[in-house]
């Protein structure tokens, strides 16, 4: 079986996440795509919400495709959330699958730094999904997907919230309503 992973803060999960993860899935034959929002990014900030808000919202949007599936695997581990671990704990789960991780321009470009780089390399291909403003870049052994188009951020996202706006079409609708349920970015 052929498995993708795109993973992130999630903070919310926005449709270019779920746009890079069905474009990752048809380009690569995926039949199936883990969403695995980071229980503590090494990389980034602390997230505006917590864990268990941040699956939820990654739940709510994995369901509405049944070949995107969401993971908590990251979330009861303490520490930072390195992906080497992830990867080596999927491998360890599902020897047989063949594993893809899917990253944006973005975080692709800052791959070298990551905690046992060469190790996470090792572990999965490499797909790298191209942003607005930031294009693939060509990587050796690293496959290189067009942009999704669109300039959505999870950033800009908790702004809209924050100044009362709705973001309808920018999440998709069980996210909005869970947003708006939990009152959470405001």
């Amino acid at each position: 079986m052929k498995v993708g992973i795109l993973g992130g803060s999630f903070d919310p999960i926005h449709v270019g996440h779920l746009r890079a993860a069905e474009l990752a899935r048809e380009a690569l034959g995926l039949q199936r795509v883990l969403l695995v929002p980071a229980g503590q990014p090494p990389h980034r900030t602390r997230p505006a919400s917590d864990a268990f808000d941040r699956y939820a919202m990654t739940a709510l949007a994995a369901a509405e495709n049944p070949a995107f599936v969401a993971s908590a695997i990251e979330l009861g581990r303490p520490g930072p959330s390195y992906t080497v671990d992830t990867l080596e704990a999927l491998r360890a789960a599902t020897p047989d699958a063949q594993w893809t991780l899917v990253l944006g321009a973005d975080a692709a470009a800052e791959l070298h730094t990551w905690h046992r780089a060469a190790r996470v390399r090792e572990l999965a291909a490499i797909a790298v999904i191209g942003r607005p403003g930031a294009e693939a870049a060509r990587l050796d052994g690293v496959t290189a997907l067009p942009s999704t188009g669109l300039a959505v951020s999870s950033s800009a996202i908790r702004e809209q919230v924050n100044a009362g706006r709705s973001v309808r079409h920018l999440v998709c609708a069980a996210v909005a309503d869970y947003i708006v349920k939990r009152r959470l970015y405001s």
